[in-house]
């Protein structure tokens, strides 16, 4: 896969991660009577590590592939998964930024 599918990939993925798991939370917090909007606005702040590492398919390949780039001088490498990284952040700072709007912001 390309670098520009597999960043455009990972930073949906990101997102979706995000928004899905508000989504399910906010769902389950109805059903136990607390208040969604709360929920919704807690789990974002919790959930956006998760997402990120998520999005890049877990955190040891992409330690591995950094490592042995730059063990082995291949910038290039290293660069790109910088950018994935970039970009699973990018996703799931958008996906908070969502939620905020959706929740009427902070609180």
């Amino acid at each position: 896969m390309s670098f520009e599918k597999n960043f455009v990939l990972i930073f949906f993925t990101a997102m979706g991660v995000m928004l899905g798991a508000v989504l399910a939370g906010s769902l389950a917090a109805i059903m136990v009577r607390e208040p969604p909007l709360d929920t919704m606005l807690k789990l974002a702040r919790e959930i956006k590590i998760w997402a990120v590492v998520t999005a890049i398919g877990g955190t040891f390949s992409t330690i591995e592939i950094l490592e042995s780039g730059i063990l082995k001088g291949e910038i290039v490498v290293v660069v790109k998964q910088v950018f994935y990284i970039v970009g699973a952040l990018a996703g799931t700072h958008l996906g908070h930024l969502i939620i905020l709007a959706l929740a009427g912001g902070e609180k």
